[in-house]
């Protein structure tokens, strides 16, 4: 109940606002592309479509059904306000594959794969940034994750290829392999949704000239610094204890760039790590929804 008294009204109308166009986009990938072409998609919703193609009954119930599951376990796992966005998510993308109908956009078969994975995974992603899923298998992975030394990507794998393995053999193999394409596609539409183009990197800079790297990140920049403690090693110059000091600071990617030129401008032999994180609270860069 917290997690709704603390969330502005407007933050609730945009998070609901982003899982309606989500339903709306993955509904119209299904239709428009993957179901009139018998390709499925990976998780729940790559089940769905095989169960609907061997029974009589339809993806819209198969997709409640077999999500109910990991609504629950969402419920238990992460918070009932997520588990009440995805089973919203879900109960709206069944019901939008009932109502919308549409023809056949295209026999293409790669750009059916490409543009059914893009609108599909954009339909995910923009769910994802509303605070609910529109499919359970990361819920699933999440808790495999939790009990077995295991990551939540290695979980999704191994389900995925047991899906496209029955793809093969219920579909085809060429079905099979266009249904992978269409997966990636929408696996990597999702990424792009969820992280942005402004995806948050790390960056540590280890120079003589910390003080003026640090100073043009601050004023040139106008983002937050912090300074390591650090002690030298071994490098170039052989072994080295003397103290220094290490600049750390979190900018988007699209800032890196602009950071390196002023980093080469003041110190063209400084050493500089980048790394990308998935997500930061506070500070000062820009913020973004929390993925869940």
């Amino acid at each position: 109940m917290k997690q709704l008294l603390y969330a502005t009204p407007l933050k609730i109308a945009r998070d609901f606002f982003l899982i309606l166009l989500g339903i709306s986009s993955a509904a119209f990938g299904l239709k428009g592309f993957v179901l009139p072409n018998h390709f499925t998609d990976g998780g729940i919703t790559g089940i769905s479509i095989l169960s609907s193609l061997v029974t009589p009954i339809s993806i819209s119930v198969w997709i409640v059904v077999l999500n109910v599951p990991f609504i629950l376990l969402g419920y238990r796992q992460i918070s009932w306000v997520f588990a009440l966005k995805t089973l919203i998510g879900i109960v709206g993308l069944a019901v939008a594959l009932v109502f919308i109908h549409l023809p056949v956009l295209t026999n293409d078969k790669l750009l059916i794969a490409v543009f059914g994975g893009f609108f599909l995974g954009t339909g995910i992603g923009l769910a994802i940034r509303g605070g609910g899923v529109l499919d359970g298998t990361e819920v699933l992975a999440l808790s495999i994750s939790r009990r077995f030394s295991v990551s939540i990507g290695d979980v999704i794998l191994v389900i995925n290829v047991l899906i496209f393995s029955f793809a093969a053999a219920e579909l085809g193999f060429e079905s099979a392999l266009y249904s992978i394409l269409t997966y990636l596609a929408a696996s990597k539409t999702v990424d792009f949704i969820v992280q942005g183009i402004e995806e948050y990197t790390s960056v540590m800079v280890i120079s003589k000239k910390n003080e003026e790297i640090r100073r043009g990140i601050i004023e040139v920049m106008g983002r937050g610094v912090t300074l390591l403690k650090g002690e030298g090693g071994f490098g170039s110059h052989g072994e080295r204890k003397a103290e220094q000091k290490i600049v750390f600071c979190v900018l988007t990617r699209l800032e890196i760039p602009k950071l390196k030129a002023i980093i080469h401008k003041l110190d063209p032999d400084a050493f500089i790590i980048t790394q990308s994180i998935n997500d930061v609270r506070g500070g000062m860069v820009k913020k973004r929804p929390l993925h869940h």
